[in-house]
């Protein structure tokens, strides 16, 4: 169903891939959007309980999108160090492909938004993560993409100079 990478030799282990997911900060959601155009988006996630999880406003292009057609991709990229004098870059990144939807169980969105939470403030306590969250639950949207198929590449250099 879904294609082989190309680069097979390139490719990152599964540990490796999910580590670049739970290190992340931010990654690029894929989404069919307005007449069938893709619609890309930049946003902050949480790679938990092998599932990723985001956050927004209950309304606007991307949760139209996401009602719309269910099937999507998100991309991080962990590493992009450009090389001139090779005229390429040192990279390393994540594509997953899966299907997203919004999330209506509100122990689940409670779960899922905990641990938002504790990624993006990690020193923060549960109380203050607790008020962080009332604070914000009426206008809060939770998002769960169910990851089908996860894939991690990085530059043949890099490969090569971890085998050393």
């Amino acid at each position: 169903m879904f294609r082989e990478m190309r680069r097979s030799k390139q490719i990152l282990t599964t540990d490796e891939t999910i580590a670049i997911l739970e290190k992340g900060k931010s990654g690029v959601l894929a989404l069919l959007g307005d007449e069938d155009y893709p619609y890309a988006v930049p946003i902050s996630y949480v790679y938990y309980d092998s599932k990723l999880y985001f956050h927004g406003a209950k309304n606007g292009h991307k949760i139209d999108a996401i009602k719309k057609y269910e099937k999507a991709s998100f991309c991080v990229i962990d590493q992009d160090q450009i090389i001139p004098e090779e005229y390429t870059t040192y990279f390393r990144s994540v594509i997953a492909f899966g299907k997203i939807h919004i999330m209506e169980d509100e122990n689940e969105i409670k779960k899922a938004i905990t641990a938002l939470a504790a990624k993006y403030h990690p020193t923060g306590n549960i109380q203050s993560h607790e008020a962080a969250i009332t604070r914000e639950w009426k206008p809060l949207c939770m998002i769960e993409f169910d990851i089908e198929h996860l894939t991690g590449k990085e530059a043949i250099e890099l490969k090569k100079a971890r085998e050393l």
